[in-house]
């Protein structure tokens, strides 16, 4: 068997927004470069170079493809082994095998500080073996919590980049639940099951911790195409305990105002939060707990704050819900609005619980999917085509 060895270049990405060249390969980034430079904490830069939504996509004969790649991966001190990140192959749009990547480097966290230790490891692959052997697109989607360096794929015959502009541009922004947290595997995200099911060029801004109406990221999505937009915003805000009401609402009129600088009439839809009943009604910070045994989360502030300003996921409903009918539906007939607890309420969580109060499990992954699929993308919906 003849042994193709092609360096991976950015022609062969999707779903990113900027690479940056390291001493060992390619490292996807899902901010450009202007916007890191005014990331104020480790959270974030993190969160934006772990590749949810990035993907390989190219045309290939080959029966035998092999990645390699230097993964990064987490380790959290007190807190069970996180697994590794999975490598998710699609032939012609079907998952059709999984693989992961040994070795590479590990970042220990300390989750209530924050602070961080890098430990550099060595380079690993991903092999897929037995493909079909016929003319077929294939896409490696990267795991969507493991910032990746991309190396080289290894084939048993050429490959060509698949030409990105052949689908509608979906852009995404939202917390870690649109990054992925829970997922078993990236085309497990509801944004990629989404995005798989309708056929849509997904480019996902869901960071973990990062929602937080931040301007950079919003003159990013207002520098980049977009046939379709939508922003799923609070739960960040109420965990993180950033503002009071006073400023979340004119930060909200900021956020959509840069988008629209660049976007004035793509259809743009704004989600609330879905349920977290540890933040209904009680404000943030959140904070880890370790008391069961297993890492779980509980929201520490006083819910008699909230008359004087303090953020509920109740009260960011509420206004995002007042933002859009009462102060922008005049002027702007393509900004729609979602109640997050038609994707995710009471009765799912019945059925599906928070695992660990705060982020949903694979099978609410696939719910929320269905649900947004439904009420966002189906005729009459407010991305629908």
């Amino acid at each position: 068997m003849t042994t193709i060895t092609t360096p991976v270049t950015e022609d062969l990405l999707h779903g990113h927004l900027d690479v940056e060249h390291t001493r060992r390969g390619l490292l996807p980034h899902r901010l450009p470069a202007a916007a890191r430079r005014r990331i104020p904490d480790e959270q974030l830069a993190m969160a934006e170079s772990q590749p949810s939504g990035v993907r390989l996509a190219f045309r290939t004969r080959a029966t035998t493809i092999t990645l390699h790649a230097v993964p990064t991966k987490r380790a959290y001190p007190g807190v069970p082994n996180v697994p590794d990140g999975v490598y998710d192959l699609l032939v012609d749009g079907r998952l059709t095998a999984q693989a992961g990547v040994p070795g590479g480097n590990l970042r220990t966290v300390d989750l209530a500080t924050g602070r961080f230790e890098l430990t550099e490891g060595p380079s690993g692959s991903a092999r897929f073996t037995g493909l079909p052997e016929r003319d077929k697109t294939v896409e490696i989607w990267l795991p969507h919590t493991e910032t990746t360096e991309l190396i080289a794929l290894d084939t048993d015959a050429p490959v060509e980049p698949v030409p990105t502009g052949t689908r509608k541009r979906w852009l995404h922004h939202g917390s870690s639940i649109s990054h992925g947290s829970n997922a078993a595997h990236p085309t497990g995200t509801w944004p990629a099951l989404v995005a798989n099911r309708a056929g849509l060029d997904l480019t996902n801004l869901g960071f973990g911790g990062g929602a937080l109406l931040d301007p950079f990221t919003a003159r990013t999505i207002r520098d980049t195409p977009a046939d379709l937009i939508s922003l799923k915003l609070g739960i960040n805000l109420v965990n993180s305990d950033l503002m009071r009401l006073r400023a979340f609402t004119p930060a909200v009129h900021g956020f959509l105002d840069t988008v629209r600088d660049g976007h004035p009439s793509t259809p743009l839809l704004l989600v609330s939060p879905l349920l977290c009943p540890l933040h209904e009604t009680v404000p943030g910070p959140l904070a880890p707990d370790f008391s069961s045994g297993t890492l779980r989360f509980r929201a520490t502030g006083d819910p008699a704050d909230v008359a004087a300003g303090r953020l509920t996921l109740t009260v960011i409903r509420a206004e995002l819900a007042r933002i859009v009918a009462d102060r922008r539906a005049d002027g702007d007939h393509h900004l729609h609005h979602l109640d997050g607890l038609a994707l995710y309420g009471e009765q799912d969580h019945e059925a599906h619980p928070l695992p660990d109060g705060l982020h949903p499990s694979p099978e609410a992954h696939r719910l929320i999917a269905e649900r947004f699929a439904d009420l966002a993308l189906a005729p009459g919906g407010a991305l629908a085509p």
